[in-house]
């Protein structure tokens, strides 16, 4: 994607140095270095830490990486306005700095809580593809495919579209109640329920579909109505302005208003804020962080048999959703079309 932000970033991470009287800032975390470094992937394995990590300083970023990865980042990921300091492999990476992420992570999650433009697009696109895979998978999923099986089509459309594929959860027919199911050998039978996290340029898009083949029962119809009404009311909550754990409040009087149990909201979390990290932050009853326009969210309201999941982003004119498909069925929910069953 063409465009950067870098400029503005910096000099947001610099006004808040010069607040804390700090003349340098080591940045170690991956949610916050893929957001100063412009999306760079400062991973190799998914499931470790950072490759690096940055010392800001007024004068520039300096980078700190071992020497066997310094070529390859400056070529495929670093921004090309840092400066690089290689070190060996078994050397840390870690400098002496006036100050240390962890002692402002509130304020630069603050900082990274606004997406720019450019952040826009590629959220966009971002969940426009993994809509998309989404859509290919479960077009092509039969009722004896195994769930391995129907996340491997997963797994490989998000790669293939440059992303990572950091979350595949699979629950066919006997699994639906399972919140977190991980795929296994079992066969999806006459339903199942698909979820992805993709990862590309440090954002990450979060979203759930469902397949059932044949006709759905009246009970799984009321559900599925019943939870759309739930992500509908948090919806209208999810405004600037608006505290997380006040929109948690009242995802958890809205359960019981549409006929779910009053303490459905702790089966399961509900979701939060989204970006550079799966939830940024998640919604708890501790959390104060305030919706802001431009911000991007990833609510879940769920019950056994029933879930919804998309990414939206805060605009002037209300929600967008951004993972989005166009071949997706979909039906109106106050206003805005929401993810229906796909009926094979």
């Amino acid at each position: 994607m063409n465009g950067t932000d870098r400029s503005s970033k910096r000099e947001a991470v610099l006004a808040l140095m010069v607040e804390r009287g700090a003349q340098s800032l080591l940045l170690t975390g991956t949610a916050v270095l893929g957001w100063y470094l412009d999306g760079a992937r400062v991973h190799i394995a998914l499931s470790a830490g950072p490759i690096l990590s940055v010392r800001v300083t007024s004068a520039c970023d300096e980078v700190y990486l071992t020497s066997n990865e310094a070529g390859r980042m400056l070529l495929e990921e670093l921004p090309a306005d840092v400066i690089v300091r290689s070190r060996e492999w078994h050397e840390p990476l870690t400098v002496e700095a006036d100050l240390a992420e962890a002692e402002i992570e509130g304020e630069l999650r603050d900082l990274r809580r606004t997406l720019s433009s450019v952040e826009i697009e590629r959220f966009s696109a971002l969940g426009a593809d993994a809509a998309s895979v989404l859509t290919d998978a479960l077009t092509a999923a039969t009722p004896t495919m195994t769930g391995f099986e129907l996340a491997s089509l997963v797994a490989a459309g998000i790669v293939a579209r440059g992303a990572d594929p950091l979350v595949v959860l699979v629950g066919g027919e006997s699994r639906v109640s399972v919140r977190h199911p991980l795929p296994t050998l079992e066969p999806l039978g006459r339903r199942a329920m698909l979820v992805v996290c993709s990862r590309r340029h440090g954002l990450i898009a979060n979203a759930t579909r469902w397949v059932r083949f044949g006709a759905a029962s009246a009970e799984e119809q009321d559900a599925d109505a019943r939870i759309l009404e739930v992500e509908a009311d948090t919806f209208a909550e999810t405004r600037p302005g608006a505290a997380l754990r006040d929109i948690l409040a009242g995802i958890q009087r809205s359960y019981p208003a549409h006929g779910f149990a009053n303490e459905e909201w702790l089966g399961h979390h509900q979701g939060g804020a989204a970006g550079y990290e799966t939830r940024d932050p998640l919604a708890t009853p501790g959390a104060g962080d305030v919706v802001a326009l431009g911000q991007a969210f990833a609510w879940n309201p769920t019950a056994p048999g029933t879930k919804v999941e998309d990414t939206v982003v805060v605009t002037s004119e209300g929600l967008r959703v951004l993972t989005v498909d166009p071949r997706w069925p979909t039906t109106m929910v106050r206003g805005l079309a929401r993810p229906a069953v796909l009926e094979r």
